[in-house]
C-alpha cells in the first residue's frame, strides 16, 4: 500500500458528494485530476471501492469502510497541524458560520483580516436561505449566524454589523411611464420574488402587505444572483438588498426606482444562542469584531452611504 493523504482526501470527498464532478468543484481541482487519483487509489485494493451504474457512482460497503478510516486519518492529521500551531502560540481550531444568501456580500469583509491574522483557523461558512440558517443555529451546529431579520422563536444574543437597505430595482434599459404612481409599478409590471424561506422575500412580502399593494404578475427565483440576472435581462422588478448590486448600479446596468416607503432598512447582525459557551476561536472573533467593526464598515462599505 502506498496511498497518499491527497488520495484519501479526494476519495472521502467523492464519497461525501457521490460525484467526481462535485468533488472536483469542492476541492478546486480538474475532473480528470480527481478521476486519475481515484483510479490510482483503487488500484491499491483488490476489492472494489465503488460501482458505476450509468453515470452514477455507488460506493460499496468496503468503500464506505475505507472512507470512514480515511476521515479518521485526516482528522488526526488536522489535529497534529493544530497542535503544532498551538505550541507556536497561534490560535487554532474551526470556525463555523451560517450565512443567509445575501450575507455572502457582507460576512467575508468582516472575516478577511481576522483570518489572515490566524492561519491556524479553518473557516466553514455555509451560505443558504434564512430558514436553514436558523435551523442550524437551533441545532447548535454553528458558532454564529448572519441574518438581517432576527428570529423570534429562539433566545439569542447579537452583534450588529451593518445596516441593510432594500430598494425597488430594475434594468436601466426598462422605460417607465413618468408620473406613474408607486403602486402601479407593482400592479402593471412583473415582480420577481426570492424563494420561500428567504429573508429578502419575507421583507418584501411584509412591505407589500403593509401597503396593501396588489401584485398581478410575478415569478419566483431561488437565489439573489438569479434575481439579479432576471433584472438585467429586463424580466421585471424586485425589492433587493443594496449590498448585492453595487457593481450593477455603478455600471448603470440596474437602477433604483424611487417608491414611497423605500428603502426598507434592517440590520445585518451576527447572532448566537443565548448562553452559548464559545470556543477560543469564536470568542476571539467576537472580540475582534466588537473592536474593529466600525473601521471595517468605514473602509469596506463607504460606498453604501451614496444611496
Amino acid at each position: 500500500m502506498n496511498y497518499t493523504l491527497n488520495q484519501l482526501q479526494i476519495f472521502l470527498k467523492i464519497v461525501q458528494t457521490q460525484s467526481v464532478t462535485k468533488a472536483s468543484e469542492e476541492l478546486h481541482l480538474t475532473q480528470p485530476a480527481v478521476s486519475i487519483q481515484l483510479k490510482n487509489f483503487q488500484d491499491q485494493f483488490d476489492i472494489p471501492l465503488k460501482e458505476v451504474v450509468g453515470r452514477k457512482i455507488y460506493i460499496t460497503d468496503f468503500g464506505r469502510e475505507i472512507a470512514e478510516a480515511a476521515e479518521n486519518i485526516i482528522q488526526q492529521v488536522e489535529a497534529i497541524n493544530y497542535k503544532t500551531l498551538a505550541h507556536k502560540g497561534q490560535l487554532t481550531g474551526r470556525l463555523k458560520i451560517s450565512v443567509v444568501s445575501t450575507g455572502k456580500y457582507v460576512m467575508p469583509f468582516f472575516l478577511s483580516d481576522f483570518m489572515n491574522q490566524h492561519s491556524g483557523i479553518e473557516l466553514l461558512m455555509d451560505v443558504t436561505n434564512k430558514n436553514k440558517v436558523i435551523e442550524s443555529l437551533e441545532k447548535n451546529e454553528v458558532d454564529f449566524a448572519l441574518v438581517s431579520i432576527l428570529p423570534t422563536t429562539i433566545n439569542i444574543e447579537k452583534l450588529d454589523l451593518l445596516q441593510n437597505k432594500l430598494y425597488l430595482v430594475g434594468s436601466s434599459s426598462n422605460k417607465l411611464i413618468k408620473g406613474m404612481k408607486s403602486k402601479d409599478f407593482f400592479k402593471d409590471l412583473p415582480l420577481i420574488f426570492r424563494e420561500k424561506g428567504s429573508g429578502t422575500r419575507q421583507t418584501m412580502e411584509s412591505f407589500i402587505q403593509r401597503n396593501n399593494i396588489s401584485v398581478l404578475k410575478k415569478m419566483e427565483l431561488t437565489s439573489n444572483e438569479a434575481v439579479k440576472q432576471a433584472l438585467l435581462a429586463g424580466l421585471g422588478y424586485s425589492i433587493m438588498p443594496l449590498i448585492g448590486i453595487k457593481n450593477e448600479l455603478q455600471n448603470n446596468e440596474l437602477k433604483i426606482i424611487p417608491v414611497n416607503g423605500l428603502p426598507i432598512k434592517t440590520t445585518w447582525s451576527l447572532i448566537w444562542l443565548k448562553g452559548k459557551k464559545h470556543t477560543p476561536v469564536a470568542l476571539s472573533l467576537l472580540n475582534y469584531l466588537k473592536k474593529e467593526k466600525a473601521n471595517i464598515v468605514q473602509e469596506k462599505f463607504n460606498w453604501y452611504e451614496l444611496y
